[in-house]
């Protein structure tokens, strides 16, 4: 919950029972039932600190760019608290309608051989911390950090761009068809 003050802006994000959070100068780690998730959070605009099962944010000036600083730091604790508590879910849908292309997990990158009848393979990658699993024309991507997970749908997506053809003809590749509600 967002407060004004005299200056600036205090904002309180409730630890939940079964998660514990620490701060080391400036590395916020959360820990909770269904992972751990670390980050940095070293603003000049923005003091953290953690006081009686809340994460305490504080600025000292109500100015836009202290508040767009703040915004953006309270929503990634509070993000870092729901992914320690329940992983983030993504999944991603194979659309192959020229060539049956083929999609398979090698190690920290996913292969994806025949698309568009390509002989060269492309390739993503899988950030680490992420868990992919494909299973048939569905990719699902769970991770503990928005971000980790995100990221590695998008590499995905990204992988299969079809350049020099018409997108409207070829619609053959892997789009995200669902992601986390972060509200």
């Amino acid at each position: 919950m967002v407060k004004k003050q005299d200056k600036g802006l205090v904002a309180s994000v409730a630890i939940p029972d079964g998660v514990t959070a620490t701060l080391n100068e400036a590395m916020l780690t959360i820990k909770g039932g269904k992972g751990e998730v670390i980050r940095n959070v070293l603003s000049p605009l923005v003091a953290i600190e953690i006081k009686d099962k809340a994460i305490v944010l504080t600025t000292t000036s109500g100015k836009k760019k202290f508040s767009r600083m703040f915004q953006t730091l309270c929503a990634h604790v509070a993000n870092m608290i729901k992914g320690s508590m329940e992983p983030f879910l993504y999944e991603v849908k194979i659309c192959s309608g020229h060539f049956p292309m083929t999609v398979k997990k090698d190690g920290d990158e996913v292969v994806i051989s025949n698309f568009l009848g390509e002989k060269i393979p492309r390739r993503s990658k899988i950030v680490e911390g992420v868990a992919l699993d494909i299973k048939g024309d569905l990719i699902t991507i769970t991770a503990s950090d928005i971000e980790k997970a995100g990221q590695t749908a998008a590499n995905l997506e990204r992988a299969t761009i079809i350049k020099k053809r018409d997108i409207r003809v070829f619609q053959d590749g892997c789009y995200i068809t669902v992601k986390p509600n972060t509200k």
